[in-house]
């Protein structure tokens, strides 16, 4: 049956000749779908069988098996992520893609991909991306199974005299907990916090210091690495690009 589906091309595959299998992350769970002779220069399907590419999408619908796209409509080309010079859009939409679909693989909720639908429109507005990673990074934690602790220390389970937040520990470290672990400063904890807080579609401008998002940046990278279990080789590359 004919089914209408929005979703971003998250992985292609050559098919016989001139076509693609392509898997695309949807509310519904990641759907695999034949697009044939898409390779063609005058296949009307061609612009919209590429990875990457966030369009509403008609397709012949099959449950057991592979499905086959009809016809395309492409979304949101993500002009200003493709084009920035710096590469840092783009490799930050690389690897959040790659990110997702590996939460969405663990835990097949709809909201991931209305978290990461959303992010993605704020780094194409122009926000910085690097903030906008890291806002999507903590809320997959939920998902994760494996949330930081932002209410209180991480040790004891106080909420008084906070001095610091480790990748580590798992989270807050209070005063008397506190043994040999980096300080992050009050402003770093805060901003943290907000960044697990705030709805992703009321940003409108993000006034952050630097060596804040440096912080949080590094804070969130090594906390992936201790309690996820993912590993995105992407993250690599985007690491040597950003100049923190």
């Amino acid at each position: 049956m004919l089914k209408n589906i929005e979703g971003v091309v998250i992985s292609e595959t050559p098919f016989k000749e001139n076509s693609k299998i392509l898997n695309i992350l949807t509310k519904e769970g990641i759907i695999g779908v034949a697009s044939k002779g898409c390779k063609n220069i005058k296949s009307p399907l061609r612009l919209i069988s590429s990875k990457l590419v966030y369009a509403e999408f008609t397709i012949y619908h099959n449950s057991d098996r592979l499905s086959t796209l009809k016809e395309g409509h492409i979304l949101n080309e993500f002009t200003n992520i493709r084009t920035d010079a710096s590469l840092i859009p783009y490799s930050v939409y690389i690897y959040l893609t790659d990110l997702v679909r590996q939460v969405f693989t663990q835990s097949p909720e709809p909201l991931i991909y209305d978290l990461y639908i959303s992010t993605i429109k704020k780094i194409e507005s122009g926000l910085n991306p690097i903030v906008m990673m890291n806002i999507l990074e903590i809320k997959l934690l939920d998902f994760l199974g494996c949330p930081i602790e932002l209410n209180a220390c991480a040790k004891c389970g106080s909420n008084k005299n906070i001095v610091t937040i480790d990748p580590d520990i798992g989270g807050y470290i209070c005063k008397n907990c506190y043994t040999n672990e980096p300080i992050y400063d009050e402003k770093t904890r805060k901003m943290l916090r907000m960044y697990y807080l705030v709805d992703i579609d009321t940003i409108k401008e993000l006034k952050i210091k630097e060596y804040v998002i440096a912080n949080i940046n590094n804070f969130m990278t090594s906390y992936y690495d201790r309690y996820t279990g993912i590993y995105i080789h992407s993250k690599k590359f985007l690491d040597q690009t950003i100049n923190y």
